[in-house]
């Protein structure tokens, strides 16, 4: 502010739009990064393991909060006028008082978008300008650190009763176990590291088995104090593989770059998948209802936002496309059969068999004229280039 109050006039300034002037920030590390390398005899650089230095001073983060929570205390002051209060009640000024406490505590990042979104007259309002000048040393803290690591492979997931993410409603746990606990907490046992999280490309539900060549996935692994080897990367998929449960097992496990979750996603939305199901129909299916199912190429459909997903899903209108289908047999009964078809990513295959009550069109049952019901559902195979 004080650069713009005493340049704006200036064509060498006015030139340059806000975005080409160097942050604060930037200013302090050029200015000391030259010296620091000298001193510590080292250059600095862009690697997995980092230093992060600190730099804080005690009785400008007071003046900083102070300013901002005076600023914060003017905009509902002014939001109350507007609403025609005359004053504020006990309960408002509680209110004031918590959000003012919070915006003390507030990270680095929170504290920048405030200032970035104060318009100028308001910066020089609760600011003097050019700041005054420090009399204190500042404080000066070093934390070493890893930036994350990325474990991709692909997962087979072989029980009904396991899901993906760790699932709970209403502190109780929804299945047995998660593909995400099973393989993440393997991972960062063998790496050492604060937390992670698990990335994979699509879902299947909790009774849908994942069998085939298997889901690709990526845990994220962060502040790893051990990097693993390959032969540690082969410990974890042991690990996993070997359980006594075998609930989950991983093929193609190994140690890969950020670029992989980009990679995983863009090839997320153009993927193809397979799946079998078991289905149920009301009425006997003859050879002509067989040649029917199995003759469509390409099938467009249309599926609204499945009922059983309204609750925490847009009502949205999908079109979607089912690649090929074919009908396999079952010995001994003429109701039941098997389905197998591929489909466009993000297909809701349950609502294409028993047509989700019209919301989903055409369906298996509209297409055969009789009610169908899915029994069981398996994803056999995830068409992606990834981790094959």
């Amino acid at each position: 502010m004080y650069m713009k109050k005493k340049y704006n006039c200036e064509d060498w300034f006015k030139d340059k739009i806000p975005s080409q002037h160097i942050s604060v920030k930037d200013a302090l590390r050029l200015s000391i990064n030259t010296s620091l390398e000298n001193h510590l005899g080292v250059k600095s650089g862009v690697d997995l393991f980092r230093i992060r230095l600190n730099y804080s001073h005690l009785d400008a983060s007071r003046m900083l909060q102070s300013s901002l929570a005076n600023n914060h205390t003017c905009k509902r002051q002014k939001t109350d006028k507007k609403d025609n209060r005359d004053s504020l009640d006990d309960s408002h000024k509680s209110n004031l008082k918590n959000s003012n406490e919070h915006l003390c505590s507030e990270s680095d990042s929170v504290i920048l978008r405030t200032l970035e979104s104060m318009l100028d007259h308001a910066f020089c309002e609760h600011f003097v300008i050019p700041p005054e000048k420090a009399l204190k040393p500042c404080l000066l803290t070093t934390t070493c650190y890893r930036m994350p690591i990325y474990i991709g492979g692909r997962y087979l997931k072989f029980s009904r009763r396991v899901s993906q993410s760790c699932w709970i409603i209403d502190d109780e746990r929804m299945g047995e176990a998660s593909v995400e606990e099973i393989v993440g907490s393997n991972a960062l046992l063998v790496c050492k590291g604060d937390n992670y999280k698990f990335h994979a490309a699509g879902r299947e539900d909790i009774d849908v088995r994942m069998l085939g060549s298997g889901r690709p996935f990526l845990v994220e692994v962060s502040n790893a104090h051990c990097m693993p080897s390959m032969i540690d990367v082969q410990l974890i998929a042991e690990k996993i593989n070997n359980s006594d449960k075998k609930y989950v097992r991983v093929r193609n496990l190994k140690l890969v770059n950020n670029q992989a979750w980009t990679l995983m996603r863009e090839g997320e939305a153009e993927k193809q998948k397979q799946y079998a199901a078991l289905v149920w129909t009301s009425r006997a299916l003859t050879e002509e209802d067989l040649h029917s199912i199995s003759s469509r190429k390409d099938l467009d459909i249309i599926q609204r936002t499945p009922i059983r997903v309204l609750h925490r899903r847009s009502p949205l209108e999908r079109k979607k496309i089912i690649h090929w289908m074919n009908i396999e047999r079952i010995a001994g009964s003429c109701q039941y059969f098997l389905l197998h078809l591929c489909t466009q990513a993000g297909t809701y295959i349950k609502e294409f068999v028993h047509g989700d009550l019209g919301r989903t069109h055409p369906s298996i049952g509209s297409i055969l004229g009789c009610r169908a019901e899915i029994l069981q559902l398996d994803v056999t195979d995830v068409k992606m280039d990834f981790f094959d």
